[in-house]
């Protein structure tokens, strides 16, 4: 029944997944908008914004603490905006800009806690990058001062702007694989000897004089300049929480999406450095990880990452009792109906299985995730990862680290709002 559907079809369909219309508000006022954070993603992030949202709109400043970063988002602003904004090395003194409606905040996760908060406090609008905060806790003040600021939040888990995704959720509801308790998830990649995971390239020019490394820092431990720990964070426990909050996060909260959870009842994760394991490399993150997820009403995540071998892509499986809907790379839906060994009952038996492709779709969700965001603060929609989506989809993340970290597992206590070990 679903072999015969077409891409404009199929965008049709996912579409009425969107989220419920709000009453229209500030819908013809041009929106200021401001980004704290052009490196890989924050750049990445305005030319999806450009691309993809209507007018009117404009990126009036933008923050990094590294010169050449803040060089390249003006320079993108000026060429694809056609506007020069303010520049800033300090988030707070752009926050002081009363005109500014909205900030894009994304920057390393060890600083969303304190630029949110600010921002909020400042009145603004918030999209900011997954994970919401570096922890629990810090993901839950952000969430009690958002709920009081009554302003806009949207969490960059975009996945739930996929329309393959939406599909998905839409195919589970209608019952094409039955009842579902089991999901599988995985994220696997690899790379050549002298290109090693998360050892992003580090700017020729970089020095203390145009890295300022106590604005990078920020509440993390103080220690000496580090050009490694500054450009390549991601490897460090103390602004990252690695694959748990990068890669995981996504996976989680879109199954949390398609199959209609929240959080887990209990992690139980392990791992390790195992791949690059260089004398020189000082990573602290593991580069192999697998986490077990028990929901309180017979649900089960298996997750597993492991950066030496990229052969099954990045994927998840959602295993009904009488077929599988799976997603690979965020471009592939793929509809296998259960068989029975021949014996599938009736209903199951005229199920056809079916394939989607949608080459370049993660773009096309980015460009959706934002411009959703920008169209929610117009009062036009609503947003579809709001700030407690997005500490959902954390805790589930720091779930896996904490337990990977102290070798235990760690249970979660919604009515409180926290967690303990077993």
């Amino acid at each position: 029944m679903l072999e015969h559907i077409s891409r404009r079809n199929f965008v049709q369909s996912a579409a009425t997944l969107a989220p419920a219309v709000l009453s229209a508000q500030n819908v013809n006022s041009e929106l200021q908008l401001a980004w704290i954070g052009t490196g890989s993603r924050g750049y990445y992030l305005m030319e999806r914004l450009y691309k993809g949202s209507a007018q009117p709109f404009k990126v009036v400043a933008t923050c990094d603490t590294y010169d050449g970063n803040l060089a390249r988002g003006k320079d993108r602003i000026q060429t694809m905006g056609g506007n020069t904004p303010k520049t800033y090395k300090d988030y707070r003194d752009l926050l002081q800009d009363k005109s500014i409606d909205a900030v894009v905040i994304a920057t390393p996760e060890h600083l969303h806690h304190a630029m949110a908060m600010a921002a909020l406090k400042a009145g603004k609008h918030i999209y900011i990058e997954k994970p919401l905060a570096h922890t629990i806790e810090e993901g839950a003040e952000i969430v009690k001062l958002a709920d009081k600021s009554g302003k806009v939040v949207q969490v960059g888990t975009q996945n739930r702007s996929n329309a393959l995704y939406q599909k998905a959720k839409e195919m589970l509801a209608q019952g094409m694989i039955g009842e579902i308790h089991y999901v599988r998830a995985f994220w696997y990649r690899n790379s050549l000897q002298d290109n090693p995971a998360w050892r992003y390239t580090i700017p020729a020019d970089a020095n203390e004089q145009n890295s300022d490394w106590e604005k990078f820092l920020g509440p993390a431990p103080k220690r000496a300049f580090h050009k490694g720990r500054y450009y390549q964070w991601r490897l460090y426990w103390d602004y990252s929480g690695g694959i748990s909050t990068d890669l995981l996060v996504h996976q989680t909260d879109i199954t949390n999406f398609v199959c209609g959870k929240t959080v887990p009842a209990s992690c139980a994760a392990s791992g390790g450095v195992y791949r690059w394991t260089d004398a020189n490399d000082d990573r602290e993150v593991p580069d192999c990880m697998s986490a077990i997820y028990e929901y309180s009403d017979k649900f089960h995540i298996n997750y597993s990452c492991y950066f030496g071998n990229e052969n099954f892509g990045y994927g998840e499986q959602f295993m009904g009792n009488e077929g599988t809907i799976e997603v690979i790379n965020r471009q592939v839906l793929t509809f296998t109906p259960e068989t029975f060994r021949g014996k599938a009952p009736a209903h199951v038996a005229a199920r056809k299985g079916t394939k989607i492709e949608l080459p370049g779709n993660d773009n096309n969700a980015v460009e959706a995730h934002v411009r959703n965001w920008v169209e929610a603060i117009r009062g036009k929609e609503k947003v579809i990862a709001s700030v407690h989506v997005g500490q959902q989809a954390a805790i589930s993340g720091h779930m896996a680290t904490l337990s990977l970290r102290n070798r235990k597992t760690v249970l979660w206590d919604d009515r409180r709002q926290s967690y303990r070990f077993a």
